[in-house]
């Protein structure tokens, strides 16, 4: 089975600033991906809006049950004109382990709701991630844990079709925050529809990252991630992992701690950093720095995992409410795949549709934004510049539909700066 490329529906901008989902899977379209995983809340967007539009026909609003399910059959008739597959609905939060039964029942109750949600989307998978509710709420008892979670499972199962239910560690959650512990809560759980979703990003911010110290890392943080991997591939059973989530996160240049513009006293930082600072595969220029690429290996070809891949951004640009956002993001996580895709040498469904050709590196630059001809057609790229604002590196991405060679890179500076001359290693192009 070959690799296929997904991404979460709210990592493309948050419905809240303004970012439809229809625009969000018109990006994802655009830009080759195959699949999404759909955040219930730009359902419930969806939802609000058929309420608007036609309040007779959903007097209980877009919070009832009615306009949800009418919102799943609409998402699965926009994905289908764009060619896009729901590859699970998620997150059910705040599930496993709670205190409080009378609110356990409640959450079992809303699951009902869930799985015919699902099975209008015609997905076959939900995802749990690991509850990261207070202490003071959330039991210590892994068993307890572990008979929650079985019941989600059995009732999946016994529906028509059945569910699977996709379990995540996240690096914040409060008793399941490393994948060795989602991966005895999965072999304890024991049931077929029950595996788990690995993703890079939690796995490096727990054992590796640390955004409260200077130095953004945990103590031994290498050694830590080679035992961490070298155990992953020796344990895990690849037939228990249903899809993976490959992403990265940028080094703070402060501590977050009390103070720090991502502070909040009501969450760990990890929670906090994770919110705000994730990035996609490979994007050094805006500061990642986390060992993903390792972490990926183990996966791709240590486990030997085929599937679904999916790029989960959370990051503070998502909230901005410029209408550019989902292509932008669109657009930089589809040429993260590209890296991804040649680094760890994926058999892909099909080929992705931004390839990295060139890295560009001007001194004594401050500018923003340039243009590329390539066999005549114009592409705007994004440009960054390093702290010191001295130094801008700027990635050129490359169509490969209809483009199968670079025959010409003439790459010009908006500001008219025709000083900086630089000749890069293909014969036939050049940039002034």
């Amino acid at each position: 089975m070959p690799c296929r490329l997904a991404i979460s529906s709210m990592s493309l901008g948050r419905c809240y600033a303004g970012h439809s989902l229809a625009d969000k899977l018109d990006a994802a379209q655009k830009y080759g991906y195959q699949g999404i995983e759909l955040f219930h809340e730009d359902l419930a967007d969806v939802a609000e809006r058929l309420s608007c539009d036609s309040p007779s026909s959903f007097p209980g609003g877009g919070d009832s049950a009615a306009a949800q399910i009418a919102a799943a059959r609409r998402i699965l008739q926009m994905c289908r004109t764009r060619g896009l597959e729901v590859i699970c609905l998620q997150p059910f939060l705040r599930y496993d382990g709670l205190l409080d039964r009378t609110e356990h029942e409640r959450r079992l109750e809303t699951l009902s709701l869930w799985i015919e949600l699902a099975h209008e989307l015609q997905t076959d998978t939900i995802q749990i991630p690991a509850n990261f509710l207070p202490a003071d709420q959330v039991t210590e008892d892994l068993g307890v844990i572990v008979a929650d979670l079985r019941k989600v499972a059995d009732i999946g199962a016994r529906s028509t079709p059945p569910l699977r239910f996709a379990y995540e560690s996240l690096c914040f959650s409060t008793r399941v925050d490393t994948w060795q512990r989602c991966w005895e809560v999965v072999q304890r759980v024991d049931r077929p529809s029950f595996g788990m979703c690995l993703d890079t990003f939690n796995i490096a911010g727990r054992i590796y990252a640390d955004p409260a110290v200077a130095s953004g890392k945990t103590p031994n943080a290498e050694e830590a991630v080679r035992q961490s991997i070298s155990a992953l591939v020796a344990q895990v059973d690849p037939k228990k992992l249903f899809y993976v989530q490959v992403v990265d996160a940028e080094r703070l240049r402060e501590p977050l701690v009390e103070g720090h513009a991502f502070y909040n006293a009501e969450q760990p930082p990890r929670m906090s950093w994770s919110r705000n600072c994730r990035l996609f595969y490979g994007e050094e220029e805006y500061g990642a720095y986390l060992p993903v690429k390792d972490i990926a290996r183990a996966l791709f070809q240590g486990l030997g995992f085929e599937g679904w891949v999916s790029l989960e951004l959370f990051n503070r640009r998502m909230a901005d409410e410029g209408a550019e956002v989902p292509e932008e993001l669109a657009r930089r996580g589809a040429i993260s795949w590209g890296k991804l895709v040649k680094d760890m040498r994926l058999a892909v469904a099909a080929p992705p549709p931004w390839s990295p050709q060139y890295t560009l590196v001007y001194l004594f630059l401050q500018l923003q934004m340039l243009c590329c001809k390539l066999n005549r057609s114009s592409i705007s790229i994004n440009a960054q510049t390093t702290d010191d604002g001295h130094r801008l590196v700027a990635e050129i991405a490359v169509m490969t539909p209809g483009l199968p060679g670079v025959d010409v890179g003439d790459v010009y500076l908006h500001e008219g700066d025709v000083d900086a001359e630089q000749c890069i290693t293909d014969n036939d192009a050049c940039v002034r």
